[in-house]
């Protein structure tokens, strides 16, 4: 075998030991979690807003910007609820570049994900307590979901990871709310099969234990567009995409159906600007069939501090080194403009 050993990783227990999650802001999240829950279940009819940047790289600008939502929250709290994104791994589709801080806490610097663990769960701590937003953030190693489990109000499984078993059967564990995106091909039929099997009970291995679970009915399903063979992109949020889907969605009887549009990725064609106008046009969708308005409970939005992206070894305060988000002016413009036309 051609495994080197480089460290033994932190316990579960040891992690939470060191960085423990006070009284105060554990009350916040529970209620915060209640409420999401009421948005699935449809008795709040508020609409649901997942909303930062593509990858969380950095402490202090991603806390600026959780606390900045955070007054916007309050602002547009009787129709919307935000949750913010700190996306703290980062799928790779050839296996190269930034992994997210998991990976590199500092991404000027090598690897070195036990002091990244660390360093993840210090920023969710910091954002919850700056905010008293609770986040969401993406699900690409399911073993390490206890690390951060009683700091996140919503999970993603990206693209790349729906097909996979282990993460089907860990979501099945999980209490808050799931979003399982379409895979890179488009497939519905495979994003619809990942939210049944996540939302049925099981029995497996997880991190060394045999365990059982009862099954999450707030599994549901995220589009995000697709890519073709020629590598283009390939929308999925328009009227017709969404009346096909929730027609596939109807027909497997699934719990508490949902639909998630994620506005970038390739629905926007990785043209960040379009997310505005897509949103428009998602929003036009739901007032057109009322089924639809029901079921599309919400839209993912790629946002930071500053509009764009650079590279990798970037260093400008509050702009993603990975996918181009809106910057803040934009984000604002584009929240309390889906607030007007909701309320």
């Amino acid at each position: 075998m051609s495994f080197t050993n480089i460290c033994r990783f932190p316990s579960v227990e040891e992690i939470l030991s060191s960085l423990p999650l006070p009284k105060h802001l554990a009350a916040i999240k529970k209620s915060r979690d209640q409420e999401i829950r009421r948005i699935f279940t449809r008795e709040d009819q508020r609409f649901l807003l997942i909303i930062g940047p593509c990858s969380a790289h950095n402490e202090d600008a991603v806390c600026t910007y959780v606390s900045r939502l955070a007054r916007l929250q309050e602002q547009v709290a009787d129709v919307l609820m935000l949750i913010p994104r700190i996306y703290t791994n980062k799928p790779r589709t050839t296996g190269e570049g930034y992994k997210g801080m998991l990976h590199q806490p500092d991404h000027l610097k090598k690897t070195d994900i036990a002091k990244g663990l660390k360093a993840i769960r210090q920023m969710h701590l910091r954002a919850l307590e700056e905010s008293h937003l609770s986040a969401a953030d993406e699900m690409l190693y399911p073993g390490n979901y206890p690390y951060l489990a009683d700091l996140l109000s919503y999970v993603a499984v990206g693209a790349r990871s729906v097909e996979n078993q282990q993460h089907r059967l860990t979501v099945s564990g999980l209490d808050v709310p799931v979003g399982m995106k379409n895979p890179t091909s488009g497939d519905l039929k495979v994003m619809l099969d990942s939210v049944f099997a996540a939302q049925i009970s099981h029995r497996f291995i997880y991190n060394d234990w045999e365990v059982s679970t009862s099954g999450n009915s707030l599994t549901h399903a995220v589009i995000r567009g697709s890519v073709d063979r020629a590598g283009n992109h390939l929308p999925n949020y328009h009227y017709e995409d969404l009346i096909r889907l929730a027609a596939i969605y109807e027909e497997r009887k699934l719990e508490n159906p949902t639909i998630i549009v994620d506005l970038n990725h390739s629905n926007s064609g990785k043209k960040y600007k379009e997310q505005p106008r897509i949103a428009a046009e998602v929003m036009h969708s739901r007032r057109q069939a009322k089924h639809l308005a029901g079921m599309i409970r919400g839209l993912m939005i790629e946002s930071y501090l500053l509009p764009g992206s650079q590279g990798a070894s970037g260093t400008e305060f509050g702009r993603s080194i990975t996918d181009s988000c809106l910057g803040w002016d934009e984000s604002e413009t584009l929240v309390l403009k889906l607030a007007e036309s909701i309320g």
